[in-house]
């Protein structure tokens, strides 16, 4: 009787650590610091601007706690990407997002998310990012560091996310 009960104490063990783990650590991760004076405020001279909206381009996020994750969207946005030649480091982005087009896989999230508790809305209907610097990953490839200056709910900080980033003719 006690193989059993210790076999059923490993297994509810094992259960329990796996539905405990954290479903976003294998995520890329998004490092923040204090709002950076943006080296690169102007279009660089000579750079052709390329149009980012919902049409060609998607804003996502992952969201997780201890139990799950939750997937979600901003449906209205849009920016520019200053592209200098062929050079992504060259190269400058904004973007404005209307925080109140949130979407999530719950609709009672996305609800929450609009209130003072999170986005507040109301108040602030816009989040704004411009880079400030774009460097290649140290694994090289199309992996780039995107760092740059994230306005969100009235606070400026400096943000930096690992991005893949692939340039053609009027394409990025």
């Amino acid at each position: 009787m006690s193989r059993y009960l210790i076999l059923f104490t490993v297994i509810l063990l094992t259960v329990l650590s796996y539905g405990c783990a954290n479903p976003a650590a294998n995520k890329p991760k998004a490092s923040v610091a204090n709002a950076a004076p943006e080296t690169n405020p102007a279009k660089p001279a000579g750079a052709e601007t390329l149009a980012i909206s919902p049409e060609n381009s998607k804003v996502e996020f992952v969201a997780a706690k201890v139990t799950r994750s939750h997937n979600g969207s901003f449906k209205q946005f849009n920016g520019t990407i200053d592209l200098l030649g062929n050079s992504a480091e060259q190269s400058r982005v904004t973007i404005e997002i209307e925080t109140g087009s949130v979407v999530t896989d719950e609709d009672q999230l996305t609800g929450h998310l609009k209130t003072p508790d999170f986005f507040d809305v109301a108040k602030y209907p816009k989040a704004t990012f411009v880079s400030t610097k774009i460097e290649p990953s140290a694994t090289g490839g199309p992996g780039y560091t995107v760092i740059g200056n994230f306005d969100l709910h009235g606070v400026k900080k400096s943000i930096s996310f690992p991005a893949t980033i692939q340039i053609a003719p009027g394409n990025v």
